[in-house]
């Protein structure tokens, strides 16, 4: 047994895995801060295959292992490594940084430190979940700040740029669907921030709008609108009034109504 192993079983209340041991070693590398090869050459040096420590299918019970101890027993951050992943692993924005490079701009993982005092071009940003719905506020709107939150899945790089943002100064307001998933993930990012209130980040979405807009235009969807755990009270509300509905409203329907709302937010910013 070591800590690793000790703490996931205490904590979960699961034995674990049979080859858990085998990490050890690994995790004792993370935590004296030592330079790691990419993850696939780290499985190869402990005698595993290359895509068990990015595949969940390779050994399920190992990789749930290997993510559990990632997670609750280093701070995001903390891992050394040079990673071969770029799909999923990108930070994409507009008008965010002070650059004469065309926008929207996507940073990688190798563009991450340079990055994170690098001089801003604005202290507001509209972190948008939606794909097309920020392709479309761009295009009509070119010297908006955005930021896209879809794909990312709250990576390092993305986790690390927007505390880093914070710190410097940055105002943060999210838009997502208004589904139990989209309520889920503006939690999610609320939690991420450390000098900023919730109701602040959800100054465009309020609990207020959600219970207007789901009586308004809502769709009923059983499975969209099932509960799902948030921390925030904003968001707690925001849970409840949709579970409560059984409805959900996308981005795409309030397309009209963040032009408005954002336009204003920015303006008062100024």
């Amino acid at each position: 047994m070591s800590r690793y192993s000790d703490a996931f079983e205490s904590q979960t209340g699961q034995v674990a895995p049979e080859k858990a041991a085998q990490l050890d070693q690994l995790f004792d590398q993370i935590a004296r801060g030592k330079a790691l090869p990419p993850r696939g050459q780290q499985a190869v040096a402990l005698g595993l295959t290359a895509h068990t420590l990015n595949d969940p299918h390779e050994d399920p019970p190992l990789f749930a292992y290997y993510r559990w101890v990632m997670t609750h027993c280093f701070q995001s951050g903390q891992v050394n490594e040079l990673t071969a992943r770029l799909i999923g692993m990108a930070f994409t924005s507009a008008n965010i940084f002070a650059t004469n490079l065309p926008q929207p701009l996507t940073l990688n993982p190798w563009q991450l430190k340079p990055m994170l005092d690098f001089p801003l071009k604005n202290t507001q940003a509209v972190v948008i979940e939606n794909n097309g719905v920020f392709a479309l506020l761009h295009q009509e709107y070119p010297d908006w700040p955005l930021i896209l939150q879809s794909g990312n899945d709250f990576n390092d790089v993305y986790v690390q740029l927007i505390q880093r943002l914070e710190d410097r100064g940055m105002r943060f307001a999210y838009l997502g669907d208004l589904d139990s998933k989209g309520v889920q993930m503006a939690d999610q990012f609320a939690r991420l921030l450390k000098q900023t209130a919730a109701e602040d980040v959800a100054a465009l979405q309020t609990p207020k709008d959600v219970r207007i807009w789901l009586a308004d235009m809502g769709r009923k969807d059983p499975h969209r609108t099932r509960q799902l755990k948030v921390v925030t009270p904003v968001y707690q509300a925001e849970m409840t009034t949709i579970r409560l509905f059984g409805k959900f409203v996308e981005q795409e329907q309030l397309m009209g109504i963040y032009e408005k709302r954002i336009g204003e937010w920015l303006d008062a910013g100024k």
